[in-house]
C-alpha cells in the first residue's frame, strides 16, 4: 500500500457519511421552517468531516501507541498498526486536521452570526474546542476516556445533539426543542455504531485494557443496550413527525430502518466477532440513507 493510500486508509472514509448525517437533518428542520443559507450549511459539512478525520486520526495513534491495535484486532488493519505512517507523522496529522477544522469552525461562526451575537459566537466557538478536544481525547492520553467507557457519550453528544440541534441553531438563531427529538435520534444511532464496534473489539480490548461500555456491560447487556439503541432511535423518529406533520410522505425515513431490523436479529444470535464488522456499514448507511429520507420527507 502507497503512502497515499495509507493516509485515505487512516481517514477512514466509509465512517465519514454517518458523521455528517447530524447536519442532514438539522438543515432539513432549518430549511422547512424558512431557514437555510448555502455557505453555513457547506461549512457545516466541512467542520464535520475535519472533526470525523481527526478523531479517525486520534484513534488510529492513541490505540497504536498503547498497543491496543494488535494482532487479536479483527478489524481492519491500522495505519500505525502497520507501520505504514509513523507516530510523529500521525502527530503531524492530526495537528494539521485539527487546526483545518479549527479555521472551518470559526469560517461557521461569522457565516451564521457575522459580528452581531457575540455570545452566541463565543459559545459556539467553545463548543469548537470542545468537538476537538473531545476528538483527541477519546483514545489519546492516560485519561482518554474511550478507555473509561464514556466514548458512547461523546458521540451521542457531539453527532448527535451537537450536529442537529446546533446546526439548527445556526441558521435560525433560535430554538426549536422539538427539533431534540430527531437530534437524539441520531445521536443514537451513530452510539449503536460504536457499541457494534466494540461488540466486536470485546475480547481484544478487554485483554489490552481498553475499557468500553461493551466490556462494562457484557455482551448480553451491551446486546439489550444495542436494541434500546436503534428501537430508540426509531421511536423519537416517528415521535417527532407525530408532532410536526400529519403528511405520510415524511414518514419515508421508515424504509431505511428495514434493514437495521434485521441487522438486530444478526447482532443478538451473533456468536462469531468476526462477523459483526460488516454490521458497522449496515447501522452507517442506514443512518444516513434515514437522514437523507427524512430530509426528502420534510422538504418535499
Amino acid at each position: 500500500m502507497g503512502k497515499f493510500s495509507s493516509w485515505i486508509s487512516a481517514a477512514r472514509l466509509r465512517t465519514l457519511p454517518l458523521s455528517i448525517s447530524g447536519i442532514f437533518v438539522g438543515s432539513s428542520i432549518a430549511a422547512q421552517n424558512g431557514y437555510f443559507d448555502i455557505a453555513i450549511f457547506s461549512l457545516a459539512l466541512g467542520t464535520t468531516l475535519g472533526l470525523q478525520i481527526l478523531s479517525n486520526f486520534a484513534n488510529d495513534y492513541g490505540d497504536g501507541i498503547k498497543g491496543t491495535d494488535n494482532e487479536d484486532r479483527i478489524g481492519p488493519e491500522r495505519a500505525i498498526q502497520s507501520g505504514l505512517i509513523s507516530h510523529r507523522e500521525m502527530k503531524q496529522a492530526m495537528f494539521v486536521t485539527a487546526v483545518a477544522t479549527l479555521f472551518l469552525a470559526i469560517l461557521l461562526i461569522y457565516a451564521s452570526f457575522g459580528g452581531e451575537k457575540l455570545l452566541s459566537s463565543l459559545v459556539f466557538f467553545l463548543l469548537g474546542i470542545a468537538s476537538i478536544i473531545a476528538a483527541i481525547k477519546y483514545t489519546v492520553g492516560d485519561s482518554a476516556y474511550g478507555y473509561k467507557g464514556l466514548g458512547d457519550v461523546f458521540v451521542f453528544i457531539f453527532f448527535g445533539l451537537v450536529a442537529v440541534y446546533g446546526s439548527y441553531y445556526l441558521y435560525s438563531h433560535d430554538h426549536n426543542l422539538v427539533s431534540l427529538f430527531p437530534a437524539i435520534s441520531i445521536g443514537l444511532l451513530s452510539s449503536a455504531v460504536l457499541n457494534v464496534n466494540n461488540l466486536r473489539d470485546m475480547d481484544s480490548d478487554k485483554k489490552a485494557g481498553k475499557i468500553t461500555l461493551v466490556v462494562m456491560l457484557g455482551k448480553k447487556r451491551a446486546r439489550d443496550y444495542h436494541y434500546f439503541l436503534i428501537i430508540g432511535a426509531l421511536f423519537f423518529l416517528v415521535v417527532y413527525s407525530a408532532l410536526t406533520s400529519y403528511e405520510l410522505n415524511n414518514l419515508i425515513y421508515l424504509v431505511a430502518f428495514i434493514p437495521l431490523l434485521f441487522h438486530l436479529k444478526r447482532v443478538v444470535k451473533n456468536t462469531d466477532p468476526t462477523l459483526l464488522d460488516p454490521e458497522l456499514k449496515v447501522v452507517a448507511l442506514s443512518t444516513f440513507a434515514i437522514s437523507i429520507l427524512f430530509a426528502l420527507g420534510l422538504l418535499w
